[in-house]
């Protein structure tokens, strides 16, 4: 279960530091591919939930959440703009969020629970980070999509693991989430271009 957590940990860091709003989307597909990673490995014996739930993060939140949200970026001009602001001094902050998120971890009885927990307290605290500093609507929707991404992280922490209906809950909510933000996306766009006529 290591290696997935470290895809899901690089995949949220790099994006924050050194990506542009464009490429979100596949930053994205790879958490929803290390998401169904650690559902297929977290547990000793591969049941049917755990294959049902990991087939059903690979192809919500790896492919058709990606996919609508490129489309939704596609029309927004400000689509190549960095996820997080680029200078030192929030550079410095999400580095030292990042070290807390670890040392929130140590706790843990376990190497792998250890970083397990400390991977979705960093992503928890990027997408915060990302929305405490970018005001751009498409910024702000990808924050909101990496916070999901760690409560569905922390899913596999639980003793018990939730429900399927409980899946297809939140995989609904994660599909409604960037569903409404693609059709705020545009507007805010006109709304920009308004703001600017003389």
């Amino acid at each position: 279960m290591t290696l997935p957590l470290i895809l899901c940990l690089v995949a949220t860091v790099i994006p924050v530091f050194f990506s542009r709003l464009s490429s979100a989307p596949a930053w994205l597909s790879l958490q929803g591919l290390a998401l169904a990673w650690v559902a297929l490995t977290g547990h000793e014996v591969v049941s049917t939930h755990a294959t049902m739930v990991a087939l059903e993060l690979l192809l919500v939140r790896s492919v058709l959440v990606p996919y609508l949200l490129r489309g939704a970026l596609r029309q927004s001009v400000r689509a190549r703009m960095s996820l997080m602001p680029s200078n030192l001094f929030t550079w410095g902050i999400a580095i030292t969020l990042i070290a807390f998120a670890f040392k929130f971890g140590d706790g843990a009885s376990s190497d792998v629970r250890a970083l397990a927990l400390g991977t979705v307290a960093a992503m928890a605290m990027i997408a915060l980070l990302i929305l405490s500093t970018n005001i751009e609507p498409g910024a702000q929707l990808v924050a909101l999509l990496f916070m999901e991404n760690a409560l569905a992280l922390f899913e596999f922490l639980m003793a018990e693991p939730w429900t399927l209906p409980v899946h297809l809950a939140i995989s609904v909510l994660f599909i409604l989430t960037v569903a409404v933000g693609s059709h705020i996306l545009p507007q805010s766009v006109q709304d920009d271009g308004l703001k600017e006529i003389p």
